[in-house]
């Protein structure tokens, strides 16, 4: 599987759910038990390597601002959800995590930011496809957030590092 191949199953299957992350999950599962099991790892090892890669500092700060606060757990659910806005929004999200303030303007802190479904919607369909767990997927494990640390309960901090979303959801 191609990366192309995986932003559009994210991308056709949010379009199913009309952006419900519940319904995503269930239409990914869907569509991924249409694939052989090694597309369906293939799939898991680039969600994998989105969701590592968005373990950073600053968007953890932004995750924590726009959902009035987030635990590690709370920021694990935040970056698959993140995954299943797509290619763009997470990219932007990735490398700018303060234009999410304007990659995102109806987010909703009640309805929007968690999609821990969706991160294991690859385990259910290779379940689902071979009766086994989903392997190991070799990928180097991460010690902890990317970047400096940030006190995400420092106004100031959290001003200089995300000035827009400070500006919309600042508390």
């Amino acid at each position: 599987m191609y990366e192309t191949d995986f932003w559009q199953l994210i991308d056709e299957t949010r379009a199913t759910a009309d952006g419900d992350p519940d319904e995503q999950a269930d239409a990914l599962v869907d569509r991924l038990v249409q694939l052989t099991p090694d597309d369906v790892i293939d799939f898991a090892r680039l969600f994998e390597a989105r969701f590592q890669r968005a373990f950073t500092t600053e968007l953890w700060g932004a995750a924590h601002l726009l959902l009035g606060g987030a635990s590690e757990e709370d920021f694990d659910f935040f970056r698959c959800w993140l995954i299943g806005q797509g290619r763009e929004v997470y990219e932007h999200a990735v490398h700018h995590p303060d234009e999410l303030a304007d990659l995102l303007p109806d987010f909703d802190e009640e309805d929007d930011g968690d999609a821990e479904d969706l991160g294991y919607a690859a385990d259910e369909a290779h379940e689902q496809l071979t009766g086994m767990p989903l392997p190991d997927l070799d990928l180097p494990p991460q010690d902890g957030p990317e970047g400096p640390p940030l006190d995400f309960e420092d106004d100031d901090v959290m001003a200089k590092y995300l000035p827009q979303l400070w500006e919309r959801f600042g508390r």
